[in-house]
C-alpha cells in the first residue's frame, strides 16, 4: 500500500484591521490602546493584523477638493481611502470631545465615505476609548450613530471605556498601556472583533 499523505492545514485568515486614533496629541492614551492592540495581536492573536492609520494630515473635508465628478482627491486623502478600503475590519480609538467624537475623527470618516467608493461600507468595526469621568462612552455613543449611516457593523459587547484617571494609572506619562486588567479586557474586545469578521466574510 502506499503512504497516506495527509491534506495540507489550510493557513488561517489573516484579517487586516485599520486602527485609527480620534486624537492627534503625540501621548494620547488613545494611540496607546492602539499600540496595545499591535502588541496584543502579534503575541496573542496572530490571525489579527494591526495597521496603524494616522489621520493627522488630512485636509478639512471639503467638496472644493475633489476632481473628477466627485471621486478624486487630494493625495492624502487618496492614501486614506485606500487603507481604508484594503481594511477587512475597523479599530476606533475615539476620545471623547464635548459629548462626541473629535472633529479628526469626524473629517476622516467624511473624507471616506465620499465619492462613488463607500470605503466604510459592510465591515465589522470595534471601539476602544479612554478618557475621564465615563471613560468616554458618551462619544463612543455617538460614534455608533455616524456608523449607522455609513454602514460600518460595530460589535456589541465587550466593551472598552477605559477611565484613565481611576486608581491605579492604566497608561504612562507617553501614554502606553501601562494596565494588565485593561489589556486583557483589550484583547477580549480584539477577539470579539475577529469573531464578527470572519462571521461577516462568510
Amino acid at each position: 500500500m502506499g503512504t497516506v499523505v495527509a491534506p495540507a492545514s489550510a493557513k488561517p485568515t489573516v484579517l487586516r484591521v485599520a486602527a485609527i486614533s480620534g486624537s492627534l496629541r503625540k501621548d494620547s492614551w488613545n494611540h496607546g490602546l492602539i499600540r496595545a492592540a499591535e502588541e496584543l495581536c502579534e503575541e496573542f492573536i496572530p490571525g489579527l493584523q494591526i495597521d496603524h492609520v494616522d489621520i493627522s494630515n488630512l485636509p478639512n473635508a471639503n467638496p472644493d477638493l475633489e476632481t473628477d465628478g466627485g471621486d478624486g482627491f487630494p493625495p492624502e486623502v487618496e492614501a486614506f481611502r485606500a487603507r481604508v478600503l484594503a481594511a477587512d475590519c475597523f479599530l476606533f480609538a475615539s476620545p471623547e470631545y464635548n459629548y462626541s467624537v473629535s472633529g479628526s475623527m469626524k473629517n476622516a470618516l467624511d473624507w471616506a465615505s465620499r465619492g462613488s467608493v463607500k470605503c466604510w461600507a459592510d465591515k465589522a468595526a470595534a471601539i476602544v476609548c479612554a478618557g475621564a469621568d465615563f471613560g468616554g462612552g458618551r462619544g463612543s455613543i455617538h460614534l455608533r450613530q455616524i456608523g449607522i449611516y455609513l454602514d460600518i457593523h460595530f460589535i456589541n459587547k465587550p466593551e472598552l471605556h477605559v477611565r484613565a484617571f481611576d486608581d491605579p494609572p492604566k497608561f504612562d506619562a507617553q501614554g502606553n498601556l501601562t494596565d494588565a486588567k485593561t489589556r486583557e479586557r483589550l484583547k477580549r474586545v480584539l477577539l470579539s472583533l475577529q469573531a464578527f469578521a470572519l462571521r461577516l466574510q462568510r
